[in-house]
């Protein structure tokens, strides 16, 4: 299939289509970057949902749950995963997908694991292109679960619109957001496994942690929510909230004010990588040596590599 009959194939509901595409976006280079400039006119109308927090909250269960009931309301999904990756080998388990498999068959679900590569922050280094595309296919939420490393999630609240902080009782910790640096992020917060002892306990101090911050008139309150994921309990109540945050982003400006910082975030990434393969070579490495060596530092390397100095 050729890349020029990629766009129109996904944008018809070629799901076949669609996941070659993100191959090849994964894969990197002029073929990605060509793929992604004829489909980014095509995007920006979907509602991206991130979902984050803690190993063994039940995101994964949780994204099923909540794309169940978006199904049932007929809103098509597009689920973007990011597995952790072996530091050893560089390969991904790829869970999710073993975990989603109750979506599978139906055509207003796409679901897509990826590596993360070993990138901190929880996203994979081609998640926000993987966006653009399932944005570009027409999928009306585009959900991305992160790695849930706990530490280095912030990177979700920038790629996504809506973020969702989820919890869980009994982690060890009476609020793991604190800890985590993610009080600050959430734009929804689910406190699942909610049938556990100690729920209602987490519930009573994430509501009390929001109470103590900065309150601006007419900014958006966090709303804290319970969920039963792996029995469905509390997914019309998320997706309703989620929904009411979209609309909250749109009457407030805040979606033109985020449209602006997701695009110089993108630019930034893309001066970078375009930078990195020009002056890569021989006198990269070259200069690596040399660094290592402690006869040249980094800064003065760049500028060399740069063309603004050859000392």
């Amino acid at each position: 299939m050729q890349h020029n009959e990629l766009i129109p194939r996904m944008r018809a509901g070629d799901q076949r289509a669609l996941a070659r595409a993100i191959s090849i976006i994964e894969t990197g280079g002029p073929p990605a970057r060509a793929l992604l400039a004829a489909a980014y006119p095509h995007a920006g109308a979907a509602h991206v949902v991130g979902v984050t927090g803690p190993p063994g909250a039940g995101k994964s269960t949780l994204v099923t749950a909540l794309t169940q009931e978006w199904r049932r309301r007929g809103v098509s999904v597009g689920i973007v995963a990011v597995d952790p990756t072996s530091p050893f080998t560089g390969g991904a388990v790829l869970g999710d997908r073993i975990r989603m498999q109750v979506l599978g068959g139906d055509p207003g679900v796409f679901i897509r694991s990826m590596a993360s590569r070993g990138r901190l922050g929880g996203l994979a280094r081609a998640t926000a292109d993987a966006v653009v595309l399932l944005d570009t296919a027409g999928f009306q939420v585009v959900l991305i679960e992160t790695v849930g490393a706990g530490q280095g999630e912030i990177d979700i609240a920038r790629a996504a619109h809506t973020t969702l902080v989820v919890e869980i009782p009994g982690m060890g910790d009476d609020i793991q957001s604190i800890k985590a640096g993610m009080l600050e992020i959430a734009d929804v917060f689910v406190v699942n496994k909610a049938d556990r002892d100690g729920a209602d306990n987490v519930l009573r101090q994430l509501k009390a942690m929001l109470h103590l911050g900065e309150h601006r008139p007419g900014a958006w309150e966090p709303p804290v929510l319970k969920a039963v994921a792996m029995r469905g309990e509390g997914s019309a109540e998320i997706v309703e909230a989620a929904e009411r945050h979209r609309i909250h982003l749109h009457h407030s400006g805040q979606s033109a004010e985020r449209a602006r910082a997701a695009a110089e975030r993108e630019l930034s990434a893309a001066v970078q990588e375009l930078a990195l393969e020009r002056v890569r070579g021989a006198p990269w490495e070259a200069l690596v040596t040399r660094i290592a060596a402690r006869a040249r530092d980094p800064y003065g390397a760049a500028l060399e590599l740069l063309g603004e100095s050859k000392s």
